[in-house]
């Protein structure tokens, strides 16, 4: 018997109503739908950086690399590293089953981690990912150029800020990468905001909208919604309430 076909990639629709959301609100509805172990799968666990917070949460499909800028062999081993990494970047909707026009988020894995060597990051490469259909990078190295990676409308999500480019160079690329405590595969739906970010499951995609608006719309009607309206009330009454709409919540949160 043949395997079954993966489901569909989500519309752009989708995307974007997705990105109108933060990250822990998509958390909220990825947990009642998920398989998963929801304290260890899917999200980062080390602290993470978001230096362009006012450009709101990102959302795209990952493509991967990994650089070593501490170590000046790579670009002898291979001058055309980077022409070769940025077609991989062009060709990554084809390559991974993407649809045409899809945002993507560059992926990096830093091997000199937890030293900062050299950052990838700059007003260049900001631009020419930009114009490659990427809308940002979450790299558990550095960034640099940080006004001018901001002009580009390029958001990048990093441990720190520095200095130089030192002997950063792709290593290799469409591979599975490790940032900041978490694995991604390359074509993985990601969503990030200030808050860190998320590497969701292919087979969680498909309802994952649906979870996160009737997650955010139960809170909103019944223990925010019960929270606020407690003028006059007695402690005893107060408490009577927020068991009343916590037994609501979690009625209107199972899945099924």
């Amino acid at each position: 018997m043949p395997a079954p076909a993966d489901p569909p990639r989500l519309p752009h629709a989708d995307l974007l109503k997705l990105k109108r959301w933060n990250t822990p609100t998509i958390y909220n509805g990825w947990e009642q739908i998920t398989a998963h172990d929801r304290t260890r799968d899917a999200i980062n666990h080390e602290e993470t950086r978001d230096f362009m917070p006012q450009m709101g949460p990102m959302i795209g499909y990952a493509v991967t690399v990994v650089i070593e800028p501490s170590n000046p062999e790579h670009p002898k081993q291979n001058p055309d590293a980077w022409n070769q990494y940025r077609q991989y970047i062009l060709d990554a909707e084809a390559m991974l089953g993407l649809p045409e026009g899809s945002p993507k988020i560059v992926v990096m894995q830093d091997l000199d981690k937890p030293a900062v060597i050299g950052s990838a990051w700059g007003e260049v490469n900001a631009n020419a990912h930009r114009a490659s259909g990427c809308v940002g990078v979450i790299v558990d190295g550095a960034v640099r150029d940080l006004d001018e990676m901001t002009a580009a409308g390029f958001k990048a999500i990093a441990r720190r800020l520095c200095v130089g480019h030192a002997y950063a160079c792709p290593v290799r690329w469409n591979c599975e990468v490790e940032v900041f405590g978490q694995r991604v595969q390359p074509g993985q739906l990601i969503h990030a905001d200030k808050h860190g970010f998320m590497a969701i499951p292919r087979e969680d995609e498909a309802k994952l909208l649906h979870a996160a608006v009737f997650m955010d719309g139960n809170e909103c009607n019944t223990l925010i919604a019960e929270s606020r309206e407690t003028t006059g009330l007695t402690k005893a009454q107060i408490m009577e309430k927020f068991r009343t709409s916590q037994k609501e919540f979690k009625r209107g949160g199972e899945w099924g």
